[in-house]
């Protein structure tokens, strides 16, 4: 019952109706995800295998051409999205963490095993196994050579 009651897999679900072809079913799961985990997660954006939404996706606001990598974890209240006067949107790649109430804004990409600090605000991008925080972000630590999670 609780897969069914998290966000990422209505998700999926919408997902899978869009690229079949079947847009107005997939519009219904968008509701359906909005009303029942008050978030936006738009049937057309690419999350991968083994993300995760913290608490059932509450809050998170995803842009519609987004792509997010495997394995992430997402917290509540986080916004990906773009930013005025740029067409393209954040890449997010494999084993990423974004604590609760960040912003990933822009034309920008995020490596893999990336570590984003709660409300912190990505405009920049950010090289592989590093760890981000403050307004606007700014790279606090560089994990060594081997120590992600993608490497394991």
């Amino acid at each position: 019952m609780s897969n069914f009651m998290n966000a990422v897999n209505k998700y999926r679900r919408a997902h899978w109706l869009e690229q079949h072809h079947l847009k107005p079913l997939a519009r219904l799961y968008e509701m359906w995800i909005y009303l029942i985990h008050n978030c936006f997660i738009p049937a057309s954006c690419e999350i991968g295998p083994g993300t995760t939404f913290g608490y059932k996706g509450i809050g998170v606001v995803l842009h519609k051409r987004v792509k997010i990598g495997a394995n992430c974890m997402i917290s509540q209240n986080v916004t990906i999205g773009g930013r005025s006067g740029h067409y393209e949107v954040p890449v997010i790649g494999d084993n990423c963490s974004i604590g609760a109430g960040a912003k990933v804004l822009g034309p920008i990409v995020i490596g893999n095993d990336v570590t984003i600090g709660a409300n912190a605000v990505m405009l920049k991008d950010a090289p592989d196994g590093t760890v981000w925080a403050g307004v606007p972000a700014r790279e606090i630590v560089r994990k060594p050579e081997g120590e992600g999670t993608s490497a394991q």
